[in-house]
């Protein structure tokens, strides 16, 4: 699955540690029985004996089924802008946006027999895809806030800021749609470079 952020903070306790390894078996558990079956067939009773823990200890991690599908966006977009913070400052934003939304889309193609059942899963039902365009705001507005930064622009009265993360945010979903449509067959790093061929042109023109 999408491996998330990774931190390198050495004092992660014991304790967090198994927390997080819960976590992790509960969301591999759930969304391959959920991309396996469908959504509205497979039931948290079923979620939790394939990962070997109580209902109690599910519950004490997701709210709902809906809610691991909601954990995995999140950590996309968290890998996004986490990337998107860490590129060179001079970098023109054609270049850190693209190794940006590359995190996400590398982990997709490294990991394709995991999880494009998964990324196909969230497109395919209305109430995940409706789930993953809300999540897709909150990236955009995160991404804003970086490449406004980034550039010295003030993100409120600035039109590019928000321009740029939304064509990134764009290309991004049309080569996961893309991705998803051939099942798996087309390579995600060809079809990012022609999302980015398209809009760099946009992305690196004069800001002002």
């Amino acid at each position: 699955m999408y491996p998330g952020p990774v931190s390198s903070r050495p004092e992660v306790t014991m304790a967090e540690r198994k927390r997080r390894l819960v976590s992790n078996e509960l969301t591999e558990a759930a969304l391959q029985l959920l991309a396996q079956k469908g959504f509205d067939a497979v039931t948290i009773d079923e979620i939790v004996t394939s990962a070997g823990v109580s209902r109690r200890t599910f519950f004490r991690y997701f709210a709902s089924k809906e809610d691991v599908v909601v954990q995995f966006l999140a950590d996309m977009g968290t890998g996004i802008h986490a990337e998107l913070t860490a590129r060179p400052a001079m970098e023109r934003p054609s270049v850190a946006l693209r190794h940006a939304v590359w995190v996400p889309l590398a982990a997709c193609g490294d990991h394709a027999e995991r999880v494009l059942p998964v990324v196909r899963l969230i497109l395919r039902t209305p109430a995940l895809r409706a789930r993953f365009l809300e999540r897709q705001a909150q990236w955009r507005d995160d991404l804003t806030g970086e490449v406004a930064h980034r550039l010295g622009l003030d993100a409120d009265s600035e039109m590019y800021p928000r321009l740029a993360a939304g064509m990134a945010l764009t290309a991004f979903d049309a080569v996961l749609q893309r991705w998803s449509d051939s099942d798996g067959a087309e390579d995600p790093a060809e079809l990012t470079d022609r999302a980015f061929a398209v809009i760099a042109p946009a992305l690196d023109a004069e800001r002002h």
